[in-house]
């Protein structure tokens, strides 16, 4: 019984913590009447809430479809970059010379911010639904590349020299011993990215008035309605939660443990 106690002492300081964040919103917005209070957004949260797939025409649509395009966006768009940066990541891995002359580069295109390259994009494409997705793409990439090719180098050499021994064929050899032994570290890129797609893919939607939560952010703000603005930050947080816990879920089955 006591160590059950310990176990869910964590759920109590967590619902302390939300009590006290709440009543620090609101004594804040007592001091900044001009900011929205947790009553204010937690009726706009239940007006929004209580139809989420409503459709009342093209640029008029419910949070949880807005929520399904952003989602859609991101799936596409991450998968598209992680098979890429897969790929190219156990190609460098398994060449140190050709790893060492790249990786400066890739450390640098990493540290760009992937809504740097929209304009860019935009220009080339001409379409924002298609751009949307080549910056997810971007996001996606460089975490995961990185990442796969530090792995892949790192590699136990005993592990390449038992598949020599065996002459296994290279196909084989990439599916069975370097992506699993290379895993945990390629699991790690993959989570990274997912959380850079998804912190990028808004601004995105709200740059380009694609539809999604990041278009839902932009149009009410645009109608000055920051009770709204307060909602979609908040449901944009709980998917991005929502998201990583699936993804970890996943990742925790393919992890490949030695």
């Amino acid at each position: 019984m006591i160590v059950n106690k310990k176990k869910n002492n964590w759920v109590v300081l967590s619902l302390l913590l939300l009590v006290i964040f709440i009543g620090g919103w609101q004594l804040f917005t007592a001091v900044f009447k001009n900011l929205p209070g947790p009553a204010p957004v937690a009726k706009t949260a239940w007006f929004f809430l209580s139809d989420p797939f409503y459709d009342n025409g093209p640029n008029d649509k419910g949070i949880g479809t807005l929520a399904l395009y952003s989602i859609g966006r991101l799936s596409v768009g991450f998968l598209a970059g992680s098979l890429v940066a897969i790929s190219l990541g156990v190609v460098l891995g398994l060449n140190q010379t050709l790893y060492k002359a790249v990786n400066p580069y890739i450390q640098v295109l990493r540290a760009i911010s992937p809504i740097a390259w929209m304009p860019l994009l935009l220009y080339s494409v001409q379409n924002s639904n298609l751009t949307a997705l080549l910056v997810v793409f971007m996001a996606s990439v460089w975490p995961t590349l990185a990442n796969t090719a530090f792995g892949v180098s790192n590699i136990k050499k005993d592990y390449i020299s038992v598949s020599n021994i065996l002459q296994m064929h290279p196909v084989s050899k990439v599916f069975k011993v370097i992506l699993p032994g290379a895993g945990p570290t390629i699991v790690a890129g993959l989570r990274i990215s997912m959380g850079s797609a998804w912190v990028a893919i808004v601004p995105a939607e709200a740059l380009l008035g694609s539809l999604g939560l990041g278009y839902f952010v932009w149009n009410e703000w645009n109608n000055l309605s920051l009770t709204s603005v307060i909602f979609a930050i908040l449901i944009i947080g709980i998917v991005g939660v929502l998201i990583d816990q699936l993804f970890n879920a996943l990742a925790r089955r393919l992890a490949y443990v030695d």
